[in-house]
């Protein structure tokens, strides 16, 4: 699949990886993803959930309007001032995976119920 074929948001993310000049490897242990994830996300293969867009958004700084629909500045121009979410996320991160991933799939059930 070319690069020209990637679904638009998978795209976006490997831009932002670029912009931060950062090696697939690197950008997944920051998500704490593995980095064959970010890899099927970047060519295609895997398609972006509402979750990964989240946490993309919150650990580096990025836009999620930008992530969406290409609008504005890739980057915010001011950190979010809300230190729980942050604390919560690094928190998460320094969980065991089976915990971090119990933890993204009540996320994932609140979001689908948010949407309903």
């Amino acid at each position: 699949m070319g690069k020209d074929s990637l679904p638009v948001i998978n795209s976006r993310i490997q831009q932002i990886r670029a912009n931060l000049g950062l090696s697939q490897i690197k950008f997944s242990s920051i998500l704490a993803l593995s980095s064959g994830y970010i890899g099927g996300i970047e060519t295609g293969r895997i398609p972006v959930n509402d979750r990964l867009i989240k946490l993309i958004c919150s650990s580096f700084n990025v836009s999620e309007v930008w992530i969406r629909h290409g609008e504005g500045n890739m980057f915010l121009e001011t950190l979010p001032d809300d230190s729980r979410f942050r604390n919560l996320v690094n928190t998460v991160k320094g969980l065991p995976p089976k915990y971090q991933e119990f933890l993204f799939n009540v996320l994932d059930m609140l979001l689908k119920l948010k949407d309903k």
